[in-house]
């Protein structure tokens, strides 16, 4: 028998139906105190209270049916003592805490819960939700967001086509492709069969959770649609709820600008390998970055490098080019539209994105940390020269992409092949393409 809701939420729940996936915090009550660690001690029986403040909605059982919240229900997810036996959201100052992860109640792996936007940005997106009703403080966000024109169109869609999603201000939709958003609805996983482009199979709440987080934060989507298991540089997701991701554990690339030389030599040719693959790839997809930080990018325990933070992720599809239908501004600003950032934030057209854009970020903001003063004369002067023209934005872009040919080609030597490169050991061994 599966862990159940606690009697004063089990009083609330009654009769009434499921609700929107929306988190603005994580709340779970325990009935006895953690273990120590998901792989010590007895199993413990817990209860969940998906109280309001889980979603900024009205139900206690908000988010059920979403592929998180059954894993929480059958204590896939567990937390350690790391953090308190009741478990609130995390400090506003976290963008992440750990958990661990386990399908067969044995084995268990480090996972993260993540947050897609910040403690403020809930608070300011409930108020501007609330304000576009001319709604009190505290209103149901769902029944607004319900009756909104943009999602009356999304109900009546049989495809989720261009117009349904312009305006929403992720970079993953700045120009979509109907290739690109058939391959969302194929594979979005919170809902039963997702191997269709049609939305039939798509319930009114599942429609609305997904308009809500491509609004919010495209980035579980990302990995839901370009999976590492098929070699994308993205980490596994495991279920999202709103405003908040669970996936595979991650360390990010900051905490490794101390790292030895051949580690950061691995880890900067590494990135600029993921670069690569975001320019040229099999779909024809063409990647590019907004913007970089330190967060950005993370490592597995292997040594693997990938994108740890997709959330400034943007898309143009080479194949099919952008099918963006014209619209006035009142039909594409809505509340959807600035749900975490200014309603008239202006973009870019996607066309003026520079093919160099991803590498001048981080050849400027990432890779000098990673390196700089890390070898010897003149192995430092070359690579510092590099750098320099790499993160140089003037440049032409052939003399950009020739100075990122030549930072991999000094990097490559500077790589060590032992065990702690356990993605590519003991294959570096046999092989010098490791």
């Amino acid at each position: 028998m599966g862990p159940q809701l606690g009697p004063k939420a089990a009083s609330l729940c009654r009769g009434r139906p499921l609700l929107l996936l929306w988190v603005s915090a994580l709340s779970r009550c325990v009935s006895s105190p953690a273990s120590p660690s998901p792989s010590l001690g007895p199993r413990i029986r817990t209860s969940y209270n998906f109280g309001r403040t889980f979603l900024g909605l009205d139900k206690c059982n908000a988010c059920i049916g979403t592929s998180i919240c059954k894993k929480f229900f059958k204590e896939e997810i567990r937390f350690g003592s790391g953090l308190a036996s009741h478990l609130g959201p995390p400090p506003d100052h976290l963008p992440s805490y750990p958990a661990n992860y386990s399908d067969d109640s044995k084995t268990w792996r480090p996972v993260e819960v993540s947050r897609l936007v910040g403690k403020q940005q809930s608070d300011i997106s409930d108020r501007r939700i609330c304000a576009s009703a001319a709604a009190p403080k505290s209103c149901s966000i769902e029944r607004i967001l319900r009756k909104t024109g943009r999602f009356q169109k999304w109900l009546h869609a049989k495809r989720l086509t261009p117009d349904l999603v312009q305006g929403l201000p992720t970079p993953f939709l700045r120009c979509p492709s109907q290739r690109l958003l058939d391959r969302v609805v194929r594979r979005y996983a919170e809902v039963a069969d997702a191997g269709s482009i049609f939305m039939d199979h798509f319930t009114d709440r599942d429609k609305l959770r997904l308009l809500y987080t491509l609004a919010v934060n495209a980035h579980p989507i990302l990995l839901q649609i370009f999976p590492g298991a098929e070699g994308w540089p993205l980490p596994k997701y495991l279920g999202s709820c709103g405003r908040f991701l669970v996936s595979t554990s991650t360390s990010p690339l900051q905490g490794f600008y101390g790292a030895a030389p051949d580690q950061a030599a691995d880890l900067a040719y590494q990135l600029l390998g993921v670069l690569e693959s975001l320019r040229n790839n099999d779909l024809n997809y063409f990647f590019y970055f907004t913007h970089v930080d330190a967060g950005t990018f993370g490592i597995f325990n292997n040594g693997h490098l990938f994108i740890r933070d997709a959330s400034a992720l943007g898309v143009i599809d080479r194949q099919e080019g952008s099918q963006t239908a014209a619209a006035g501004p009142e039909e594409s600003q809505d509340i959807f539209s600035c749900l975490v950032s200014g309603c008239q934030a202006e973009l870019p057209s996607c066309y003026a994105i520079p093919e160099t854009q991803s590498l001048v970020l981080v050849c400027r903001q990432v890779l000098p940390q990673l390196l700089q003063g890390k070898f010897p004369s003149p192995v430092q002067d070359e690579i510092d020269a590099a750098l320099a023209q790499c993160g140089e934005d003037a440049s032409p872009a052939p003399e950009v992409l020739g100075a990122a040919s030549r930072l991999k080609d000094i990097l490559r030597p500077l790589r060590t092949c032992d065990p702690r490169f356990a993605y590519r050991y003991p294959d570096c061994k046999y092989n010098d393409k490791f």
